[in-house]
């Protein structure tokens, strides 16, 4: 490891020891950028490191809010604007339990490589509240969600901060903090994406990640002379990323096996096909209701309670789609041994590094995060395009620029793994990738 990369990660882990998934994406990062940092003093003599570690901003804050019964409480809202070298910041907002200041903290660091990659002008940033949305009635969502923008609205802007949804936050939650910002500013900006069709949302949004996380498995897949067809398929998550992965897999002829939720996982050896998908779709985004359902309506299907996918089944290919972290070493050696030739991530970390090391030495084709799931960020960028030319461009149109924005990421990565002597590594490839914009934008503008 560079002796600059080695120390700036030992002062990080003594100042800041308990935020373990941050310090987990700095180090994944950090570590595949010693070549490019050997070669090129000047990031050293910028101290660009120590500056991409640190958030330009983070504001924390009170969410007051009452329930139905007129019972108040109060929950703890954030904002982290990490890096804006090349752009507004741009990055969701979470409502979960889980969520702290150290988890978003690694999602806006992710958020700002990511983003880079897109090849569009956005910088990184993330936000949220440990408000669970999760049995609340759309009065008391509302009224959460009113808050939270009462106090979000001062910090953010079409040209400084452009927030979207992530876990727990859909479209109504956008809706009502889209309506609650423009009630505090007195303006129609572009300010939130993921926003409703009908008031300035783009075709393909919702889509966005799930798709593009399959064109980019396409990509990899292709360098090997395979496709998709037929291909057995375990995807993790029955939200809006891994439904729309599927649906994707489906129209590309592969196999999808399994969808899964905090409870448990259902594998479908006779595949999840559109019919099935469609009652996934009910089930999931109109009733609330739980995966295990899904046996009860085709029970030729098996319900593994309190587990994920991996292993569990044979497979070709595996799209966590969840969460961080959802892989562990464990379940990628039982995915190898099942014949997994690929791992292309629809979540944020959701391999831990002893997942990646499995990977990487069973020598199978890995996408990082990063990379592969950018899609959802870079169509949030075109509805920023569309909004600010006051257009709208067709399902086909919006499509065509994803698909082709995941073949620019794809092809960057490739290319950037093979001048630092890394072919076929895509981790390096991202991270170099990424990385070299933001420090050269960052260099030219001074500090």
């Amino acid at each position: 490891m560079n002796a600059y990369v080695a120390k700036v990660l030992e002062e990080l882990r003594a100042k800041q020891p308990w935020e373990k998934e941050f310090l987990q994406a700095v180090e994944e990062v950090l570590s595949s950028l010693s070549v490019v940092l050997d070669s090129d003093k000047k990031y050293e003599e910028y101290r660009i490191l120590e500056r991409m570690v640190v958030p330009e901003r983070t504001i924390l804050f009170q969410v007051p809010w009452a329930d139905d019964k007129g019972e108040i409480h109060v929950n703890q809202g954030f904002r982290v604007q990490f890096n804006s070298a090349i752009g507004p910041y741009k990055g969701g907002i979470r409502f979960h339990p889980s969520v702290n200041l150290g988890i978003l903290k690694f999602l806006g660091f992710e958020q700002v490589f990511k983003n880079s990659l897109t090849t569009l002008p956005m910088g990184g940033g993330k936000g949220g509240s440990d408000f669970d949305p999760k049995g609340k009635s759309d009065n008391e969502v509302r009224n959460f969600c009113n808050s939270f923008m009462r106090e979000l609205y001062r910090h953010i802007g079409p040209n400084t901060d452009v927030p979207a949804g992530d876990i727990g936050v859909g479209a109504r939650e956008v809706g009502y903090m889209f309506g609650q910002y423009k009630r505090c500013k007195n303006s129609y900006d572009s300010v939130l994406t993921g926003k409703g069709l009908e008031w300035g949302g783009s075709l393909i949004r919702p889509e966005a990640t799930g798709y593009g996380n399959v064109y980019f498995a396409q990509e990899m897949l292709a360098t090997k002379g395979e496709g998709l067809e037929g291909k057995r398929v375990l995807v993790s998550g029955s939200g809006n990323v891994a439904q729309y992965t599927v649906e994707k897999l489906i129209q590309l002829g592969a196999k999808p096996l399994s969808m899964s939720d905090s409870n448990g996982t259902i594998i479908d050896p006779d595949g999840i096909d559109a019919e099935k998908l469609a009652f996934i779709f009910d089930l999931k985004n109109k009733k609330r209701g739980r995966i295990a359902e899904y046996i009860n309506k085709f029970p030729t299907a098996q319900y593994h309670e309190g587990k994920r996918p991996w292993g569990l089944v044979k497979a070709d290919i595996a799209m966590p789609s969840a969460t961080q972290n959802e892989l562990n070493g464990d379940n990628a050696k039982a995915l190898l041994e099942n014949g997994c030739m690929c791992v292309s991530e629809g979540a944020n970390m959701p391999s831990t590094p002893e997942a990646i090391e499995a990977y990487k030495s069973a020598k199978i084709l890995y996408a990082p995060g990063k990379a592969s799931n950018a899609g959802g960020v870079a169509t949030s960028g075109l509805e920023m395009s569309q909004n600010a030319i006051r257009l709208s461009w067709s399902r086909e149109e919006v499509d065509e620029k994803l698909h082709s924005i995941m073949r620019s990421i794809h092809k960057n990565a490739l290319e950037a793994a093979e001048e630092f002597g890394t072919p076929g590594d895509y981790v390096n490839g991202a991270n170099i990738a990424g990385f070299k914009k933001v420090a050269n934008a960052m260099i030219a503008q001074g500090f």
